[in-house]
């Protein structure tokens, strides 16, 4: 049976995001998914996936932007992938990883009585997204890749270990999220202590010891261990291609150690018809909260509709 992580229930990450609990396959194993607007067979909605031991808060700011844009009912759905935020904890920890992901995807979608959709995801969420494509294509109408593609830098894997540990062993609600501000700092310089605060508590809550406790499961970063800075991972091109009947646009942030500039080119090559926009002065997971890049996702998601509703 899963473990359950404790989730404080006031988690201030978590405010205005109620989820509702969708069974994957088995009782034991759910997602826990937010719905905002309105499903509908008139609009495709977006759902949105967020990075590795990242939950649904990453999109919070997105969401009042993208519904200023494109209409309070354009349907936007936000999904916690196991072992992340409110979802459960995968049983066997070995069954982790995109292809097991995109079938939960797939499930939710069902569950919902989603034919179709747009696809955003950030980092592995779009690692998960390409998987998805190569499980199921007819069900993706477009898709946005943020920081992600066939292959994740291994710098981008070794820091997040590195940098999860470290967290690990501080003590005291202070010197926490003194740390985690420091360390998001370098990804976000532009950010306010405030912004750094909300962004180190979508990852983390304290105890009532203060101690720094992880809103995804601890195994995910033990599977990170064997990595180095030195190992060259195996592109999966095969996966991005499974995206090739499917409109495509692609985004990476200016300060990501997670997808190389060289690969992001290469994919932008291979897709010459798809914009590929760089989010300045930021790195993972892009904050996705001032109008201009909002707007892009905003319009390609009206443009992919049209096109499906059409078909």
């Amino acid at each position: 049976m899963p473990a359950r992580r404790k989730v404080p229930a006031d988690h201030a990450a978590f405010d205005g995001l109620p989820v509702t609990m969708v069974t994957l396959g088995r009782a034991q194993a759910q997602a826990a998914v937010y719905v905002a607007g309105r499903l509908s067979r008139t609009r495709v909605p977006l759902i949105c996936v967020a990075g590795y031991h990242r939950n649904m808060s990453d999109f919070a700011d997105f969401l009042p932007i993208f519904a200023h844009l494109n209409g309070a009912d354009w349907p936007v759905v936000l999904i916690d992938l196991q072992g992340r935020g409110r979802s459960s904890d995968r049983p066997v920890k070995q069954t982790y990883g995109s292809p097991s992901d995109a079938r939960d995807l797939s499930s939710v979608a069902t569950a919902l009585g989603i034919e179709s959709a747009v696809f955003l995801g950030q980092g592995y969420g779009g690692q998960v997204v390409m998987a998805l494509a190569a499980q199921r294509p007819g069900l993706i109408a477009g898709a946005v890749l943020i920081d992600a593609g066939p292959v994740t830098d291994t710098r981008g894997i070794v820091r997040l270990r590195n940098n999860l540990a470290y967290i690990e062993s501080l003590r005291g609600a202070r010197q926490v999220l003194a740390g985690c501000k420091r360390m998001l700092a370098s990804d976000h310089p532009g950010a306010s202590d405030g912004q750094l605060e909300r962004l180190a508590l979508r990852t983390h809550y304290f105890d009532r010891r203060g101690r720094a406790r992880p809103l995804f499961d601890a195994y995910l970063v033990k599977a990170l261990q064997d990595f180095s800075l030195d190992d060259v991972l195996v592109a999966q091109w095969p996966l991005f291609d499974a995206l090739k009947f499917a409109p495509l646009l692609l985004m990476r942030t200016q300060l990501t150690d997670q997808l190389r500039r060289e690969t992001f080119e290469e994919m932008a090559r291979r897709r010459a018809e798809a914009p590929a926009v760089t989010i300045m002065g930021q790195g993972s997971p892009a904050l996705l909260d001032e109008t201009d890049e909002v707007s892009m996702i905003a319009q390609f998601v009206r443009e992919a509709s049209q096109r499906q509703l059409a078909a």
